[in-house]
């Protein structure tokens, strides 16, 4: 059965009406900006892209440096709001690009558990499973560090992909 759209729109604005949510929301766009900042100094052999807020699904943003920009993949910097957690994702330009990383990946340390491509990218692994957000700085730190981690050991694999 269908539920009704007045419904969940008034469930919504009860929750607006609280306060939280908007709040929340709002708070986590933040952090992910300065996330985006904090990579832009941090890790400056990549080009750090725009926040996109998503839809209350992900909030991301995209970098890349010249070896995945040539391979047409990008990074992404996702903040998964149902999980509430911090994935890393491998990206292709389109979707050509993507089947072929797939078909490359699918059988890497980070996709083996997995029975079919993730719905947008080809590769993800979650960097923090359970963030601690009234620690913000220990947070972004530990963000940071497990983004150049992953990131080397990605790219690493992938150039050794093209031997």
């Amino acid at each position: 059965m269908k539920k009704s759209l007045n419904r969940q729109v008034k469930i919504y604005q009860d929750l607006l009406h609280a306060g939280d949510i908007e709040t929340a929301y709002v708070a986590l766009r933040k952090f992910v900006s300065t996330l985006r900042a904090g990579y832009a100094k941090t890790l400056p052999q990549y080009t750090v892209g725009s926040v996109f807020p998503g839809y209350m699904d992900y909030t991301y943003f995209y970098f890349y440096d010249d070896f995945l920009k040539e391979h047409k993949l990008r990074f992404g910097l996702v903040l998964n709001h149902q999980k509430m957690c911090f994935e890393l994702w491998l990206l292709g330009q389109n979707e050509k690009v993507q089947a072929n990383y797939w078909a490359l990946l699918k059988d890497s340390q980070w996709n083996k558990q997995l029975t079919k491509r993730p719905i947008y990218s080809v590769l993800e692994v979650v960097l923090v499973e359970a963030p601690n957000f009234d620690e913000l700085a220990q947070l972004e730190e530990m963000i940071l560090q497990q983004t150049a981690n992953y990131t080397k050991k990605i790219e690493h694999y992938l150039q050794q992909l093209e031997c």
